[in-house]
């Protein structure tokens, strides 16, 4: 007996029916809403072409989290030449999170750190652990949760983000980055939607180039004589010591190095003196050094030998930095034997006498005495731990990421 259609009620068999004109009909409108959507975005036409379906959803999220920490009538009207010229001056990327680890803004200088594209970043996930090592996100969580309950608290981390294949090829894995950033909130009242993490990510770079060195902000050099006596160092030097150079014309490098450092210097020192070790990484070495504010400076240092000179080239290093780089740094090389000692102590003072102008009249009444002065001033630096008995002071580093006031101002002008 054939069963009757009750008013109302669809039969059975169109519940579980799907025509392909139907099918066709729906991905048709999807195709169009997504259109629609990537026309609304501020890149150019081109690479609007060249964007997937799962990047134009990537974008629009991404777009759509901005809008909402930074609506429209936050920031005061500016033009898109501020914005291009502010990420011209960073040594980094700007990255912009909301309150549960979402990204939220991500400048476009980040294809210069990473490789990447801003497109090509989001495909990798939506979150900053999806842009990061996986093996240091526990640290990373950490990090932020100190951060989120103390609101303005600045803190650091440094980690390893995902790069290009061809970035890989090239410097053998991925790029180390030290983000340095602080919760914030955009509007009064504070809640979790208007609370956002802004930092700055700045990658940790390999040796710089001397032409590099004399251009970059961070970066000082100084000449030594092979004790390592200082005869010239850049006047940047006052600005990340406070040093001024006549103070340190004529002094030991070993004079300013932290106690618990001083091994690890002379084993470079030694390496550079003997020419032990191939390749940029036997003169590198990531040390403490005295401020005149009495303070600790971390600082890597570059050095290489040029005839009867050492050129040493330092960058001022955050505390998480320096951790990162030590924990990668190899261990100093035992101290030769003491005949070994001896020959290169004579070698050295050979060298020196070769190098350096005529002598002055002789000031000693005993050849011993000439001896013993020589030893002294050319041996005991290099060859002799120097005395443990400095003063300690707390190590104080301030490095400032004061982006809040003008990140609304590049977010609009990109908007335009």
């Amino acid at each position: 007996m054939p069963s009757l259609a009750l008013p109302g009620r669809v039969p059975r068999g169109w519940l579980c029916r799907s025509t392909k004109s139907a099918s066709k009909a729906r991905r048709d409108q999807i195709n169009a809403e997504l259109q629609a959507l990537r026309s609304l975005l501020p890149i150019s036409a081109q690479e609007k072409e060249r964007l997937s379906y799962l990047h134009t959803m990537a974008l629009v999220c991404l777009r759509l989290r901005g809008a909402q920490l930074f609506p429209p009538g936050l920031a005061p009207p500016t033009g898109p030449a501020l914005g291009t010229e502010l990420l011209s001056l960073l040594p980094g990327f700007l990255l912009v999170l909301s309150a549960d680890s979402k990204l939220v803004y991500i400048s476009e200088n980040v294809a210069q750190v990473l490789g990447l594209s801003v497109v090509e970043l989001l495909a990798q996930g939506d979150t900053l652990f999806d842009i990061l090592d996986g093996r240091l996100g526990e640290d990373v969580h950490k990090k932020l949760l100190l951060a989120r309950e103390e609101p303005g608290r600045e803190v650091t981390f440094v980690s390893e983000m995902r790069t290009s294949k061809a970035f890989r090829l090239q410097h053998g894995g991925n790029r180390v980055v030290a983000v340095c950033g602080r919760f914030v909130a955009l509007h009064w009242p504070p809640s979790p939607s208007s609370t956002a993490f802004l930092a700055l990510c700045t990658p940790l770079v390999q040796s710089p180039t001397d032409g590099e060195a004399a251009s970059q902000d961070d970066i000082f050099q100084s000449m030594h004589l092979l004790d390592m006596t200082f005869i010239d160092v850049t006047e940047s030097v006052t600005y990340h010591l406070g040093y001024h150079r006549e103070e340190l014309v004529g002094q030991s490098w070993y004079s300013l190095l932290h106690p618990e450092d001083a091994e690890l210097a002379a084993a470079q020192h030694r390496a550079l003196a003997l020419g032990a070790g191939a390749g940029p990484a036997a003169g590198t070495a990531v040390l403490r050094v005295l401020r005149r504010d009495r303070a600790w400076s971390w600082l890597r240092v570059w050095a290489r030998r040029d005839g009867g000179c050492i050129t040493c080239t330092c960058r001022c290093l955050r505390e998480e930095e320096a951790a990162h780089l030590r924990s990668r740094q190899p261990r100093a090389a035992a101290p030769p034997a003491g005949r070994d000692v001896a020959r290169l102590a004579e070698q050295l003072r050979a060298l020196a006498d070769s190098l350096s102008p005529p002598a002055p009249p002789c000031r000693w009444s005993r050849p011993e005495e000439a001896e013993d002065d020589a030893s002294v001033c050319l041996g005991n630096s290099l060859l002799h731990r120097p005395p443990a008995q400095f003063l300690r002071f707390p190590f104080e580093q301030k490095i400032g990421c004061d982006i809040p006031s003008v990140l609304p101002q590049v977010w609009s002008a990109q908007r335009c």
